[in-house]
């Protein structure tokens, strides 16, 4: 797929990959073999139906493409972008075995580009014709991430009034406030969903917090049979190391929520505060972690260094993003775990020191276990750190709702076949169930949700 050069989308916040072109698509749709037993839908979350959308597009209809990954997934613009297809549908396809596998995911996303010009109920569901509203049939989805505009877009497809309150002043969830405009384009695609929605009837309501503003109770009382919670896991954890309070040290959820959804990248069009580090050091190795190096780069950075306990090939983050921020020339600092952060000589955040590590026997997870080299410690210069190591949920609904049961690890646990929660007509389903994951595990989780909720409202 063609690209901005490195050399000139390290000075924008334009989308990095440029898309396929017809006559591109269709040559690289004619690759794919057509099993009788296909493994790539079982690599997909929402099992589309992947080798027929293909031989649709190799006969150039892209309708009967687009109709076809609609049948099960309701995000098909955002999941071509942002889905990790290399271990799911890419991965298992034959072809990968002996040559590179069908590019299923630029596909998808070439599919649904040319498709958003048209009618809003075939953008959003996949059902021909915009149904009549049934005002009785009262639905609330919590959260306007992934899981929960699959739910609206479900259930309005079938005649189900959705209501969706989003916490926020913007829809769109994780979409908007965490991954980069250069990864997925907020008004070019994130919006067009919603607004797509908005012609399905669905009735969006921000800065509204659950368990702040309204309780799972009183939207009972206010007439919704069944309410579906989506509101992800936005809890930022720590390194837990001395110095982390200093005044130059931010978790990525702030870092990336002032650049994307405060259009802070947009200065002076948007007059949200960033810090512009320098010398910017960024912990973790997920495409969190990417994200918010390859902003930092954007952002004007003398130097990024991505600090990771393991070395590269071993990071968690999509290969693709993982080049693409080696091309962009942030430096991975791999075999590396943070001591401690200390001041500068105006107080601010100066430096950090490293331990340097070695991999020893494999842990549980069979990868081999980080060890630290007893006295090679070195120092970083740096004077903004950004720390992606993970997520927790987030507890202002959780704990205004103790008959909500949790998990150990404090997410909300539900009925595998349903998504339905301990509270009867409560559903859940996206990073508040499973933790953080993709947006495509949480669109799946959100289809399973809206296929029982549909069901006992009789609108299947």
């Amino acid at each position: 797929m063609p690209h901005q050069p490195p050399e000139q989308r390290i000075t924008n916040f334009d989308e990095v990959a440029l898309g396929y072109s017809m006559d591109m698509a269709v040559t690289e749709a004619m690759r794919c073999l057509q099993c009788k037993k296909p493994q790539c839908v079982k690599g997909c979350p929402v099992e589309v139906n992947i080798p027929d959308f293909i031989a649709a597009l190799v006969q150039r209809d892209v309708e009967k493409a687009y109709k076809v990954i609609k049948g099960t997934n309701s995000l098909p613009a955002v999941c071509g972008r942002v889905c990790p297809q290399e271990s799911q549908c890419e991965g298992s396809c034959i072809l990968g075995i002996k040559a590179e596998p069908v590019a299923i995911g630029r596909l998808e996303r070439f599919v649904a580009d040319e498709f958003f010009h048209r009618d809003a109920c075939d953008l959003i569901s996949d059902k021909p014709e915009c149904p009549l509203i049934d005002e009785e049939k009262k639905v609330a989805c919590i959260g306007s991430g992934p899981s929960s505009l699959t739910v609206a877009g479900y259930m309005a497809s079938r005649g189900c009034k959705v209501t969706v309150f989003e916490a926020l002043h913007e829809l769109g969830g994780v979409l908007v406030y965490g991954i980069p405009e250069f990864r997925l384009p907020k008004s070019k695609i994130v919006g067009k969903e919603v607004n797509a929605l908005n012609d399905l009837q669905v009735e969006f309501k921000t800065n509204a917090v659950a368990g702040k503003t309204f309780s799972l109770q009183e939207l009972f009382d206010q007439g919704y049979k069944s309410v579906f919670i989506g509101v992800g896991a936005g809890l930022p954890k720590f390194l837990n190391i001395p110095g982390e309070n200093l005044s130059g040290v931010f978790s990525a959820n702030e870092y990336l929520t002032r650049i994307n959804l405060g259009r802070a990248y947009s200065f002076p069009d948007f007059d949200t505060p960033i810090v512009r580090g320098k010398k910017v050091t960024v912990y973790g190795g997920g495409n969190v972690a990417m994200d918010a190096a390859r902003t930092a780069v954007r952002l004007g950075a003398e130097s990024v260094h991505i600090v990771y306990r393991r070395t590269q090939d071993a990071m968690p983050a999509r290969k693709e993003e993982v080049d693409h921020a080696v091309e962009e020339g942030v430096i991975m600092e791999c075999l590396a775990s943070p001591l401690e952060f200390k001041p500068g000589e105006d107080g601010n955040l100066g430096s950090v020191r490293l331990q340097r590590m070695e991999l020893g026997e494999p842990d549980d997870s069979g990868r081999r276990r980080p060890v630290a080299i007893e006295g090679d410690i070195y120092e970083l210069p740096t004077d903004l750190a950004v720390i992606a190591v993970g997520t927790r949920s987030n507890p202002v609904l959780l704990e205004s709702e103790p008959d909500l049961k949790l998990n150990k690890w404090g997410y909300i646990e539900v009925d595998e076949e349903t998504g339905e929660t301990s509270m009867p007509n409560v559903f859940a389903g996206g990073d508040i169930v499973t933790g953080a994951a993709t947006v495509i595990l949480a669109m799946g989780a959100g289809r399973t949700a809206a296929k029982e909720m549909a069901k006992r409202l009789g609108c299947e």
